[in-house]
């Protein structure tokens, strides 16, 4: 409001669980009746993961899947449909690296991912009569964010003990206005990232088991950085 010539009827802010996919049809509904359209979905909800999978209790695992992918499904169902009535829209979806790749501390976080990937890659080819209709996944590296603060760990109630330095971090304004920019040009896909993590996507995508070499020898300090609480 203050830096822009928006009103207060522009705004309309709506309490949202991901994982409570009864009440989803009713938030669509409240956006739709204050705005009369929805011309953009950006599903940007979920959490992360630093833990063993031998240490990790499958209920985390759980978790994961219904808020970072189910839920995010469920939300896109509802407002996809309206879209498909105006036959224009845009489906924004805040995916990761690690929908690309596979990393340690993270097979839950990185499934959940993969899982987006297929699905909105899937999504996109049942839509081929509605070309006005756009599937967008963007898929950031690291960036600076409290995402790491609310990360899952071994087991549901308990919460990370250091969050480590995210100096080296993507800043968050720049990787949002990378995802605004890829949304305006209706990129199929978008990898966010500064080096050495984008040249790690391309390897993995055009030189796999060079990636996976990589990967084995930085996953295996990453998990003694992670047991000695680095």
């Amino acid at each position: 409001l203050e830096i822009s010539s928006l009103s207060e009827k522009d705004i309309l802010v709506l309490r949202l669980d991901l994982t409570d996919r009864s009440s989803h049809e009713a938030a669509t509904n409240s956006v739709l009746k204050h705005f009369g359209k929805i011309d953009v979905l950006v599903n940007n909800g979920g959490r992360s993961q630093r833990s063993l999978f031998v240490d990790t209790n499958l209920d985390v695992y759980n978790a994961i899947i219904e808020l970072n992918y189910l839920g995010t499904i469920s939300l896109t169902k509802y407002v996809l449909n309206h879209m498909i009535q105006r036959r224009r829209g845009k489906i924004v979806t805040v995916s990761s690296v690690m929908g690309i790749m596979g990393a340690p501390l993270a097979t839950g976080y990185c499934a959940s991912k993969h899982a987006l990937q297929g699905f909105f890659n899937s999504l996109r080819t049942e839509l081929t009569d509605y070309p006005e209709i756009s599937i967008i996944n963007i898929c950031p590296g690291p960036v600076q964010s409290k995402i790491i603060q609310n990360v899952f760990t071994e087991n549901l109630a308990k919460s990370i003990e250091n969050s480590g330095d995210q100096s080296h971090k993507m800043p968050t304004d720049r990787c949002a206005r990378l995802t605004l920019v890829s949304t305006a040009n209706d990129l199929k896909e978008a990898w966010i990232s500064d080096h050495p993590y984008l040249a790690v996507c391309y390897l993995w995508q055009y030189a796999p088991t060079w990636a996976w070499w990589l990967m084995n020898r930085m996953g295996k300090r990453r998990i003694q950085n992670f047991k000695s609480g680095v």
